[in-house]
């Protein structure tokens, strides 16, 4: 255990160190529990406090699947365990952490019952520990987040190389069309020639003759 979690990313370990806490949490009093009776003639009231373990429901046992599944995730990526999860691991912790904090809040809002006989009559509270947790719940959905921002190569599947969980919509690049050579415009006189349109480079165009090469002077004109 102690490599594993060596071997694992920063934000990884913060989403271990919060589910740990969570578990922890577990150990702490969630409940309190008066129970009123009626002892020697004289009405009396006796107070006491519930760990999860105690008390232990739905919710309880919610929330423990996560903290374990958690733990469970984390251990096998510091063991290089090959396998994908839909969303990637940053995702489903958040979504083990907002769990957990829902599940807080209704147990906050939809206490456990008590009971009433003709002997005695037991009320049910909350206590510190239970919002512990849900600040624990609420830790663990930011290391989830903070899981998905990093982007972590994931160990690959056999034939497959690393992936990177990355869901951003990648952008087109369009590389530049390479430049096209026009022909030069027409003042009007006769169309280019083969021989005369394109000149070699480093070499100047050779003119036409003119009048079948001569040309006839002043004098010679006389």
């Amino acid at each position: 255990m102690r490599r594993a979690f060596g071997a694992l990313a920063p934000e990884q370990r913060l989403a271990g160190a919060c589910a740990i806490g969570l578990f922890v949490t577990m150990f702490l009093p969630w409940y309190t529990r008066d129970t009123t009776a009626v002892v020697g003639g004289r009405l009396q009231t006796v107070g006491s406090t519930l760990m999860a373990w105690k008390a232990f429901s739905f919710v309880e046992a919610a929330i423990l699947l996560v903290a374990v599944g958690v733990l469970a995730l984390l251990f096998a990526r510091g063991e290089r365990k090959a396998f994908h999860l839909p969303g990637g691991d940053g995702l489903v912790i958040l979504a083990g952490g907002t769990w957990v904090a829902l599940l807080v809040f209704y147990r906050l809002l939809d206490n456990k019952t008590g009971a009433t006989s003709a002997f005695q009559k037991v009320d049910y509270g909350v206590s510190w520990g239970i919002f512990v947790t849900l600040l624990c719940g609420v830790a663990l959905a930011y290391a989830g987040q903070r899981l998905r921002q990093a982007r972590l190569s994931e160990p690959p599947l056999p034939g497959e190389g690393p992936t990177a969980v990355d869901r951003r919509p990648r952008r087109e690049t369009r590389r530049p069309r390479p430049p096209t050579e026009t022909p030069p415009p027409d003042m009007g006189g006769d169309p280019p020639t083969a021989a005369t349109s394109i000149a070699p480079m480093g070499r100047p165009a050779a003119r036409p003759d003119i009048d079948g090469g001569t040309q006839l002077s002043f004098d010679e004109q006389e």
